[in-house]
């Protein structure tokens, strides 16, 4: 029997990858998205529900109309600068409404969830390899609200049959390869969309924030994950619990880290194009290096990253962005 899943958030840049690869391995897919950011485009040949996690009515509707047997939780606002500037935006979105969704799960007896975490809820850590084990201490609203949505899953779980799969991301960058899907968000802040953006004519130049930190080139290093395979272990996290698998929380990385200079040389070097990099002082909160420990999900899911490579990052990510800079407002 075909297995139906609910994606909230599935019209957004993770969310729509994840979607269309559990589409392409034989589950029945419903995408519950308010557009905020996403793009109905982006659904593909999924179903799509235009609906708030902050409205439980329209979650009621939705779970009483459909006979889901799993979640994956995309939905939530993700900058870092903004959360801080207007936490209670990020409080509202990102741990209410998984509030509102857990509590439909369990009003109506759906007991599997994968959930999009982050590395921001490990805060400042003293060391580079970040193991799931390592204490919890976010230093922005952003990772304290996904932190306090791992909470509430963990005690949910504890408290009924639900089964979790807690997956915290570091740096997600790329695009499909076939350039049918990719990051599509105005005013985006990840490093190598920013790049793209730049090597295209979208943006006239990009900065470099800190050039004095104690890295290979004075510029911090952070794991950069390919799209899909992040996409992938999703799919591998439901497969697993639906084999019987419990709870778990995966970091998702891989487990080595590049320079920012660095991804803008590959960036310019992909592109052909020297674009202008303003060098300025250190952000606040910016930690010099994080990489994650990825030998718990290698093991747990024998995860398998099929796309390792920053060069393959970036040139799926340049390909993505001059086919977006082409086709935006025709999708």
């Amino acid at each position: 029997m075909t297995q139906k899943v609910l994606v909230t958030g599935g019209a957004g840049y993770i969310g729509s990858h994840v979607a269309r690869q559990l589409v392409e391995a034989g589950y029945e897919v419903v995408v519950f998205d308010n557009l905020s950011t996403g793009h109905a485009w982006a659904v593909l040949s999924a179903e799509l529900i235009v609906g708030d996690l902050a409205d439980p009515g329209a979650l009621d509707r939705v779970f009483s109309e459909h006979d889901f047997q799993a979640v994956l939780h995309f939905a939530a606002h993700i900058v870092v600068p903004e959360s801080v500037a207007d936490p209670l935006k990020y409080y509202s979105n990102n741990t209410r409404n998984t509030l509102n969704l857990l509590t439909a799960m369990d009003r109506h007896g759906v007991d599997r969830i994968v959930f999009s975490s982050t590395a921001a809820v490990y805060g400042m850590p003293e060391q580079e390899m970040l193991t799931e084990d390592m204490p919890l201490a976010p230093i922005n609203p952003y990772g304290a609200s996904k932190m306090m949505s791992e909470r509430m899953i963990m005690d949910l779980a504890a408290a009924s049959s639900l089964r979790y799969t807690i997956l915290r991301y570091f740096n997600v960058a790329g695009a499909d390869p076939e350039a049918r899907l990719g990051q599509a968000t105005p005013e985006a802040t990840h490093l190598i969309k920013v790049a793209c953006e730049c090597a295209t004519g979208a943006r006239d130049g990009m900065s470099v924030f800190g050039t004095d930190y104690g890295t290979r080139d004075g510029t911090c290093i952070r794991d950069y994950i390919h799209v899909e395979d992040l996409a992938s272990a999703h799919v591998r996290a439901l497969e697993y619990m639906n084999e019987g698998g419990g709870s778990e929380v995966l970091n998702c990385g891989y487990g080595r880290g590049f320079t920012v200079r660095e991804v803008i040389d590959v960036v310019k070097r992909i592109s052909g194009v020297n674009f202008p990099v303003e060098e300025n002082g250190r952000r606040a909160g910016d930690p010099e290096a994080l990489m994650a420990d990825n030998q718990r999900i290698r093991r747990v899911l024998d995860w398998q990253p099929a796309y390792d490579d920053l060069e393959t990052i970036v040139s799926t990510a340049l390909k993505w962005e001059r086919y977006w800079q082409d086709h935006q407002g025709r999708l």
